[in-house]
């Protein structure tokens, strides 16, 4: 049991060791191999190319539509048996 605490310990201190150097390289993390990138599915954003205002816009008004989708068709999915 001695030594399962003892590697535990040693892969939490390695674990913790890591986190300290990327909070201190002050980089964001990237994968090796490129990515998406790598892929062909790294270039800017459909909906928005790069543009986050129309990121948020886009994403407001899909709440907003889901909203309203949500509200109107609630009562027709459920069988009411007084009816």
């Amino acid at each position: 049991m001695a030594v399962f605490f003892l590697t535990l310990v040693f892969l939490l201190i390695v674990v913790a060791g890591m986190a300290i150097g990327v909070i201190f390289a002050n980089k964001p993390i990237k994968g090796s191999c490129g990515g998406m990138a790598a892929i062909g599915m790294g270039g800017d954003c459909d909906i928005c190319g790069g543009n986050t205002d129309k990121c948020e816009e886009e994403n407001q008004r899909l709440e907003n539509l889901s909203k309203l989708n949500s509200s109107s068709d609630s009562c027709k999915n459920y069988y009411n048996a007084a009816d």
